[in-house]
């Protein structure tokens, strides 16, 4: 990944993204599950050298899944670079039925592996690299803690990103949802599309709940998936709501500039050198796009 986002023309319709980490939950160190300094090295040190990972156990309790991300996150800057906002997963119904799980879940997001559309980079660029379509909300500013309706949230959005999420899930078989939680979901970077500025209005809240993500594979022509904006819990302001609450509920706080992710509109895919993959969000003002190719 060697093309990286200018951090000037994401953000220019916010303030510069705080390097931070995330605040845990004091509570969560007895829990017997929580992995000691040793275990977590040994990720991270699989994630930098991009090897399949043994994780943390498969029989983890969604509670010891949480508590292993806070530990784990608190390490991962030295791999993935700092703070830049946060990640919402397994945000629609058929996502949560696939992993075992009956509610959204979250992890954080790192600045190094970044990068702007139409990058080409290697397919493998991890142990097990996908990709999937997102997309992203740039905070405006803290006020969007206390939003009580879609709309009031849009005030304290800034921008919405086209968003390719480059996730690398390390972990052999097909791992449980608490598994894929304690591992930051595997969250290495993505691909970022020009920012869409947020007009304040019913018609852009409208346009984004019934939008349709198109995802295509443009050697072939063929399509590979689509979905509206309603596949994330309803509508992907929602998925902003709960989230904010979720930081909230851990004792984090969002600053502006931070990056939300709303979670994949269709299951991941694994990557394929030779392909190059674009989303295309139709009905969204401009019909934005964001496009990565694979070596």
């Amino acid at each position: 990944m060697r093309r990286r986002l200018a951090w000037g023309v994401l953000l220019a319709l916010a303030v510069p993204v705080s390097c931070r980490t995330t605040q845990g939950d004091t509570r969560s160190s007895s829990l017997h599950s929580c992995p000691d300094r040793r275990a977590v090295e040994a990720f991270v040190a699989d994630l930098e050298a991009g090897r399949a990972s043994r994780g943390f156990g498969n029989r983890l309790s969604l509670a010891d899944a949480e508590c292993v991300r806070r530990a784990l996150v608190r390490e991962l800057p030295r791999a993935l670079g700092s703070v830049i906002g946060y990640k919402a997963a397994f945000t629609n119904r058929a996502a949560q039925e696939r992993n075992g799980l009956t509610a959204p879940s979250w992890g954080v997001m790192f600045s190094r592996h970044m990068l702007e559309s139409g990058t080409t980079m290697s397919a493998r660029f991890g142990a097990r690299p996908h990709f999937e379509p997102d997309l992203i909300m740039v905070v405006k500013d803290a006020g969007l803690s206390e939003a009580a309706t879609p709309l009031d949230a849009l005030r304290h959005i800034a921008a919405v990103v086209p968003f390719i999420e480059l996730p690398d899930l390390m972990l052999d078989g097909k791992p449980p949802g608490p598994a894929l939680i304690a591992i930051n979901i595997g969250f290495r970077g993505g691909i970022l599309g020009r920012p869409v500025e947020v007009e304040a209005t019913q018609q852009f809240l409208d346009a984004l709940g019934s939008m349709t993500v198109v995802m295509t594979e443009d050697v072939s022509g063929r399509e590979l998936a689509r979905a509206t904006g309603s596949k994330l819990m309803g509508h992907p302001v929602n998925v902003v709501m709960w989230l904010v609450q979720a930081i909230k509920e851990e004792g984090g706080s969002l600053k502006p500039g931070d990056l939300l992710s709303l979670g994949s509109f269709v299951p991941p895919a694994p990557t394929e050198a030779g392909t190059s993959i674009t989303v295309r969000y139709v009905g969204m003002p401009g019909d934005p796009s964001v496009t990565v190719h694979f070596r």
